[in-house]
């Protein structure tokens, strides 16, 4: 009885709009089924937009999941109760999820072409817009995406990197091995699934992500939740309010893909922390 409540949040807040969106791809507004919605993604410029997709998710995921690797090592041997743990543990939280307008107006006002920085390395000689304005379109998204998944790899990796064994490390020592054997005969195997579990997390991430990229590149529809939303609100391009559910379609076949790898990987890591 208590996972009721939380079995009807599911339901109503995630099966019923999943269910609403694949459904409405295959369906013209009259109630007529049809394939022309889901024969739409074979479109050139949707398959361009699914593979800017796949690729700004993609390096924004190594690129955090690197990052975010090395300050959970920087963090080994830190206490857990100390002041330095607090305020990393406190930052990482917040800033995972400072996302949507808020971020994309904070890197306006840095390095927009009238930004902070930018009008600052101008007068130095330096113009970072020579080649274009990079930031409202696709490439811009690079940073603002780092920016969240850093944090983010620090809460979902720095718990695997604690969980290796002390005795290890004094049986690495006791048969000779060095710091650098360690790592790579006994760390780095043992948290390979953990890391490729959270860069997995981390793709799909980025994946899903829309508020900050709408904010910033809100007259192009470089991904496809951007698509997804100019299917819904183009007064350009009307009668495709369907097509948004076959972009959901696509959408929800990568995540599926992605998140049961995460599941396969997870399940091969939870084995060395029994």
């Amino acid at each position: 009885m208590g996972l009721v409540p939380f079995g009807l949040y599911l339901a109503l807040f995630l099966v019923l709009p999943t269910v609403l969106a694949l459904s409405s791809g295959f369906f013209q507004k009259d109630g007529s089924f049809t394939w022309h919605n889901v024969a739409a993604l074979g479109d050139p410029v949707i398959q361009t937009t699914f593979i800017t997709t796949l690729w700004l998710s993609a390096l924004t995921a190594v690129v955090g999941a690197v990052l975010g690797a090395l300050v959970c090592y920087a963090l080994i041997g830190v206490r857990h109760d100390g002041p330095l743990r607090s305020v990393i543990d406190s930052a990482s939280g917040v800033l995972a999820q400072f996302g949507g307008v808020m971020l994309a107006f904070a890197f306006v006002a840095t390095i927009g072409i009238q930004g902070t920085m930018t009008v600052l390395l101008r007068d130095a000689g330096v113009d970072i817009y020579a080649n274009g304005v990079w930031l409202y379109e696709a490439p811009g998204l690079i940073l603002p995406y780092i920016y969240f998944q850093v944090p983010l790899m620090v809460i979902v990796f720095l718990p695997a990197l604690e969980a290796l064994k002390p005795q290890w490390v004094e049986a690495n020592a006791t048969l000779g091995g060095s710091t650098a054997s360690f790592w790579w005969r006994i760390g780095m195997p043992v948290l390979a699934p953990s890391f490729l579990g959270s860069l997995l997390l981390l793709f799909a991430n980025a994946f899903s992500s829309y508020a900050t990229a709408a904010a910033l590149t809100s007259q192009g529809q470089s991904i496809v939740p951007l698509q997804i939303r100019a299917a819904l609100t183009s007064e350009t391009v009307l009668g495709r309010e369907n097509l948004a559910g076959a972009l959901a379609l696509g959408m929800i076949i990568v995540m599926t893909i992605v998140m049961s790898l995460y599941a396969l990987v997870q399940r091969r890591a939870a084995r060395w922390q029994r």
